[in-house]
Protein backbone atom coordinates (compact mmCIF):
# COMPACT_ATOMS: atom_id res chain seq x y z
CA UNK A 1 0.00 0.00 0.00
CA UNK A 2 1.17 3.63 -0.70
CA UNK A 3 2.21 6.00 1.51
CA UNK A 4 -1.29 8.34 0.20
CA UNK A 5 -3.90 5.49 0.50
CA UNK A 6 -5.61 5.18 3.73
CA UNK A 7 -7.14 2.35 5.79
CA UNK A 8 -10.51 2.62 3.64
CA UNK A 9 -8.78 2.69 0.49
CA UNK A 10 -9.30 5.90 -0.16
CA UNK A 11 -6.47 8.09 -1.17
CA UNK A 12 -5.80 11.47 0.87
CA UNK A 13 -6.19 14.48 -0.74
CA UNK A 14 -2.88 15.34 0.27
CA UNK A 15 -0.47 13.24 -1.36
CA UNK A 16 1.93 14.28 -3.87
CA UNK A 17 0.14 14.04 -6.92
CA UNK A 18 -3.05 16.05 -5.60
CA UNK A 19 -4.33 18.73 -6.95
CA UNK A 20 -2.74 21.83 -5.37
CA UNK A 21 0.50 19.71 -4.16
CA UNK A 22 2.55 20.94 -6.98
CA UNK A 23 4.97 18.71 -9.32
CA UNK A 24 8.48 17.91 -7.41
CA UNK A 25 9.74 16.13 -10.59
CA UNK A 26 11.58 13.39 -11.35
CA UNK A 27 14.63 13.79 -9.86
CA UNK A 28 13.11 15.20 -6.17
CA UNK A 29 12.80 13.47 -3.17
CA UNK A 30 9.99 14.19 -1.07
CA UNK A 31 10.29 13.87 2.57
CA UNK A 32 6.48 13.97 4.11
CA UNK A 33 6.16 15.20 7.38
CA UNK A 34 2.79 14.51 9.32
CA UNK A 35 2.40 17.20 12.30
CA UNK A 36 -0.28 16.07 14.51
CA UNK A 37 -1.48 18.09 17.66
CA UNK A 38 -2.41 15.84 20.68
CA UNK A 39 -6.16 15.28 21.94
CA UNK A 40 -7.85 17.45 24.77
CA UNK A 41 -6.58 18.35 27.81
CA UNK A 42 -8.69 19.35 30.83
CA UNK A 43 -6.73 21.87 31.86
CA UNK A 44 -9.65 23.91 34.13
CA UNK A 45 -8.22 26.99 32.67
CA UNK A 46 -4.88 26.86 33.82
CA UNK A 47 -2.02 27.30 31.69
CA UNK A 48 0.15 23.46 31.64
CA UNK A 49 2.61 23.86 29.02
CA UNK A 50 5.33 21.76 29.45
CA UNK A 51 3.62 20.03 32.70
CA UNK A 52 2.82 16.31 31.76
CA UNK A 53 -0.60 15.82 31.40
CA UNK A 54 -3.24 13.39 30.13
CA UNK A 55 -5.88 13.54 27.43
CA UNK A 56 -9.24 12.68 26.22
CA UNK A 57 -9.37 10.79 23.70
CA UNK A 58 -12.53 9.15 23.96
CA UNK A 59 -14.03 10.94 20.32
CA UNK A 60 -12.98 7.48 18.43
CA UNK A 61 -14.47 9.48 15.70
CA UNK A 62 -11.64 11.60 15.72
CA UNK A 63 -9.37 9.27 15.67
CA UNK A 64 -11.19 7.31 13.18
CA UNK A 65 -10.39 10.08 10.86
CA UNK A 66 -7.07 10.22 11.34
CA UNK A 67 -6.49 6.99 10.78
CA UNK A 68 -7.83 7.51 7.42
CA UNK A 69 -5.79 10.73 6.56
CA UNK A 70 -2.75 9.42 8.06
CA UNK A 71 -0.18 7.87 6.08
CA UNK A 72 0.99 3.88 6.18
CA UNK A 73 4.45 2.71 6.67
CA UNK A 74 5.14 6.09 7.94
CA UNK A 75 8.08 6.60 10.55
CA UNK A 76 6.89 7.64 14.20
CA UNK A 77 7.73 10.44 16.80
CA UNK A 78 6.21 11.70 19.91
CA UNK A 79 7.15 14.55 22.52
CA UNK A 80 8.60 13.03 25.68
CA UNK A 81 4.81 14.21 27.46
CA UNK A 82 2.11 11.65 28.30
CA UNK A 83 -0.47 13.38 26.14
CA UNK A 84 1.58 12.69 22.61
CA UNK A 85 1.48 9.04 23.77
CA UNK A 86 -1.63 8.49 24.71
CA UNK A 87 -3.11 10.58 21.35
CA UNK A 88 -0.49 8.15 18.97
CA UNK A 89 -1.86 4.73 20.59
CA UNK A 90 -5.66 6.22 20.45
CA UNK A 91 -4.25 6.47 16.38
CA UNK A 92 -2.84 2.82 16.03
CA UNK A 93 -6.03 1.87 18.68
CA UNK A 94 -8.26 3.34 15.15
CA UNK A 95 -6.79 1.15 12.40
CA UNK A 96 -3.80 2.82 11.32
CA UNK A 97 -0.61 0.43 11.34
CA UNK A 98 2.02 2.09 13.63
CA UNK A 99 4.02 0.65 16.49
CA UNK A 100 4.01 -0.93 19.32
CA UNK A 101 4.85 0.14 22.03
CA UNK A 102 4.79 4.12 21.58
CA UNK A 103 6.58 5.50 22.70
CA UNK A 104 9.27 2.51 21.98
CA UNK A 105 11.86 1.58 19.63
CA UNK A 106 9.82 2.07 16.58
CA UNK A 107 8.17 5.55 18.17
CA UNK A 108 10.96 7.75 20.40
CA UNK A 109 9.60 10.07 22.59
CA UNK A 110 11.87 13.24 22.38
CA UNK A 111 12.24 16.12 24.62
CA UNK A 112 12.98 18.78 22.01
CA UNK A 113 8.79 18.33 20.69
CA UNK A 114 7.74 18.89 24.01
CA UNK A 115 5.84 21.69 24.21
CA UNK A 116 6.77 25.12 25.41
CA UNK A 117 7.84 25.24 28.97
CA UNK A 118 6.39 28.42 30.81
CA UNK A 119 8.20 27.67 34.21
CA UNK A 120 6.68 29.57 37.01
CA UNK A 121 3.55 30.42 35.21
CA UNK A 122 2.88 26.54 34.89
CA UNK A 123 -0.38 25.76 36.73
CA UNK A 124 -1.76 29.66 37.03
CA UNK A 125 -4.79 30.61 35.56
CA UNK A 126 -5.00 32.93 32.53
CA UNK A 127 -6.68 35.50 34.73
CA UNK A 128 -3.92 35.30 37.11
CA UNK A 129 -1.32 35.36 34.67
CA UNK A 130 -3.21 38.42 33.21
CA UNK A 131 -3.08 40.22 36.28
CA UNK A 132 0.32 39.19 37.16
CA UNK A 133 1.68 40.88 33.94
CA UNK A 134 -0.72 43.65 33.92
CA UNK A 135 -2.02 43.35 30.24
CA UNK A 136 1.56 42.46 28.78
CA UNK A 137 0.35 39.72 26.31
CA UNK A 138 1.12 38.41 23.06
CA UNK A 139 -1.95 38.84 21.11
CA UNK A 140 -1.79 34.91 20.00
CA UNK A 141 0.14 33.48 23.18
CA UNK A 142 0.56 34.02 26.42
CA UNK A 143 3.79 36.38 25.98
CA UNK A 144 5.79 37.81 23.49
CA UNK A 145 8.03 35.16 21.29
CA UNK A 146 11.26 36.58 22.67
CA UNK A 147 10.28 36.72 26.31
CA UNK A 148 11.64 33.76 28.80
CA UNK A 149 9.03 32.66 31.38
CA UNK A 150 10.79 32.76 34.70
CA UNK A 151 12.04 29.80 35.16
CA UNK A 152 11.04 28.39 31.68
CA UNK A 153 12.18 29.23 27.88
CA UNK A 154 10.89 31.58 25.47
CA UNK A 155 9.06 30.78 22.14
CA UNK A 156 12.32 31.62 20.63
CA UNK A 157 13.67 28.74 22.49
CA UNK A 158 11.27 26.20 20.97
CA UNK A 159 11.48 27.10 17.56
CA UNK A 160 15.55 26.53 18.01
CA UNK A 161 15.23 22.93 18.94
CA UNK A 162 12.22 22.15 16.95
CA UNK A 163 14.71 22.87 13.89
CA UNK A 164 17.53 20.84 15.56
CA UNK A 165 15.56 18.23 15.83
CA UNK A 166 13.79 18.59 12.36
CA UNK A 167 16.88 18.38 11.02
CA UNK A 168 17.97 15.20 12.58
CA UNK A 169 14.47 13.45 11.36
CA UNK A 170 14.84 14.83 8.05
CA UNK A 171 18.43 12.84 7.73
CA UNK A 172 17.19 9.63 9.51
CA UNK A 173 14.27 9.36 7.07
CA UNK A 174 14.83 11.24 4.19
CA UNK A 175 12.29 9.84 1.25
CA UNK A 176 9.74 8.90 3.63
CA UNK A 177 6.46 9.91 5.63
CA UNK A 178 7.09 10.75 9.50
CA UNK A 179 4.20 11.02 11.91
CA UNK A 180 4.59 13.54 14.44
CA UNK A 181 2.53 13.77 17.68
CA UNK A 182 2.91 16.75 19.42
CA UNK A 183 2.30 20.56 20.58
CA UNK A 184 0.55 23.73 19.35
CA UNK A 185 3.60 25.34 19.89
CA UNK A 186 5.98 22.45 18.31
CA UNK A 187 3.63 22.78 15.55
CA UNK A 188 3.97 26.61 14.96
CA UNK A 189 7.72 26.48 15.60
CA UNK A 190 7.99 23.65 12.66
CA UNK A 191 5.76 26.11 10.31
CA UNK A 192 7.95 28.72 11.13
CA UNK A 193 11.42 27.46 10.48
CA UNK A 194 9.89 25.73 6.93
CA UNK A 195 8.80 29.35 6.02
CA UNK A 196 11.08 31.15 7.42
CA UNK A 197 9.34 33.68 9.61
CA UNK A 198 9.94 35.69 12.18
CA UNK A 199 8.83 33.91 15.83
CA UNK A 200 6.16 36.67 16.54
CA UNK A 201 4.57 35.86 13.18
CA UNK A 202 4.25 31.76 14.41
CA UNK A 203 2.27 32.83 16.89
CA UNK A 204 -0.48 33.57 14.70
CA UNK A 205 -1.46 30.36 13.64
CA UNK A 206 -4.30 28.62 14.79
CA UNK A 207 -3.90 24.84 15.98
CA UNK A 208 -6.84 22.88 16.80
CA UNK A 209 -6.23 19.42 18.99
CA UNK A 210 -6.16 16.52 16.98
CA UNK A 211 -5.47 18.65 13.87
CA UNK A 212 -3.11 17.54 11.07
CA UNK A 213 -0.25 19.73 9.22
CA UNK A 214 1.57 18.62 6.44
CA UNK A 215 5.26 19.88 6.03
CA UNK A 216 6.92 18.31 2.76
CA UNK A 217 10.81 18.97 2.33
CA UNK A 218 11.77 18.13 -1.25
CA UNK A 219 15.47 17.58 -2.36
CA UNK A 220 16.03 18.16 -6.42
CA UNK A 221 17.70 20.47 -8.60
CA UNK A 222 15.94 24.58 -8.84
CA UNK A 223 13.93 23.64 -5.38
CA UNK A 224 15.24 26.70 -3.86
CA UNK A 225 14.41 26.71 -0.53
CA UNK A 226 13.44 22.99 -0.39
CA UNK A 227 10.00 23.57 2.35
CA UNK A 228 6.26 23.12 0.83
CA UNK A 229 3.53 23.76 2.86
CA UNK A 230 0.81 21.44 1.73
CA UNK A 231 -1.96 21.83 4.82
CA UNK A 232 -2.29 23.37 8.31
CA UNK A 233 -4.34 22.67 11.48
CA UNK A 234 -7.03 20.83 9.17
CA UNK A 235 -9.63 18.92 11.14
CA UNK A 236 -9.68 14.65 11.32
CA UNK A 237 -13.12 14.83 10.11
Amino acid sequence: MSAGETSSNKVSPFTAGAIGAGDTGDGATTTRFWWVRHAPVDHGGRIYGRKDMPCDCSDTAVFSGLARLLPHDAAWVTSDLRRTHETARAIVRAGLPGPDPIPGPEAPAIPDLAEQSFGDWQGLTYDELRQQRGGAFHRFWHAPAHERAPGGESFVDVMQRVARTTHQLLDAHRGHDIIVVAHGGTIRAALGFALDLQPEACLAFTMDNCSVTRIDHVDGPGMGHGWRVVTVNRPPR
